[in-house]
């Protein structure tokens, strides 16, 4: 026996309350179900933008956002922003390394590709800022056999690009290539980088067949320059 819509009015009801109500619980739950599933087949090790800070929140490091668990992190892969982003990373990519692809095999008409002649020489030096007290390194590869009219090229690398090892969050690797030698590696600490021009330096000796890098690490947090004042803890 149903009811009539006077009868929800008599029992103090509104129509369809009850309905609206039931599809809100619906997609609630589905949601819960969802985010636990996420949590049992995803791992949150091998998600390159995912970090937990020193407040023990949890940050993507591709949108810029922090999030309070790791579900609620999850739940925001799932989104829009994100996936977009993603997007926007793979296309970039995509754009970069068919650029790198395209130096490689750019080479004077007539002249056949040069074997490897295996890996350059270099020299690696760990160094501190006296004022500033960051931390670099100093790289020094020599080139002695590089193709006429070519100069090395580098580039920063994630620990989830490569498969040679297992992936460490906890470093990147920065890319050194020019023909014909082999591409070779270094592997440095995942710190922010300094950018500033007085920070990042790069030169190609064209007399000596040089080529330097030299980096510097932004300080950790707490860490302050000589003569400077460290913020309160």
């Amino acid at each position: 026996m149903g009811f009539s819509d006077a009868d929800m009015m008599g029992r103090g009801g509104k129509t369809g309350s009850g309905r609206m109500s039931s599809e809100s619980q619906d997609n609630q739950m589905r949601r819960e179900r969802l985010r636990k599933l996420a949590l049992e087949t995803i791992d949150l090790n091998k998600d390159p933008y995912f970090m937990r800070n020193h407040l023990g929140t949890y940050e993507c490091k591709l949108c810029l956002t922090i999030h309070t668990n790791e579900g609620n992190y999850l739940a925001h892969t799932q989104g829009k922003r994100h996936q977009q982003n993603i997007a926007r990373r793979v296309a970039k990519d995509a754009f970069e390394n068919q650029g790198v692809q395209a130096a490689q095999t750019t080479t004077k008409p007539g002249k056949a590709k040069s074997a490897k002649v295996g890996r350059p020489g270099y020299r690696v030096t760990k160094q501190r800022d006296p004022e500033s007290r960051q931390e670099s390194l100093l790289f020094l590869i020599d080139f002695p056999e590089i193709e006429e009219g070519l100069q090395p090229r580098h580039r920063f690398m994630s620990a989830y690009e490569q498969r040679i090892e297992p992936a460490d969050r906890n470093y990147q690797y920065i890319i050194v290539a020019a023909e014909p030698y082999e591409t070779i590696a270094f592997k440095v600490p995942n710190r922010e980088i300094d950018t500033r021009a007085d920070k990042f330096f790069t030169n190609w000796d064209h007399d000596n067949l040089t080529f330097t890098l030299q980096i510097h690490f932004k300080n950790k947090e707490g860490e302050a320059p000589i003569g400077g004042a460290r913020p309160p803890p």
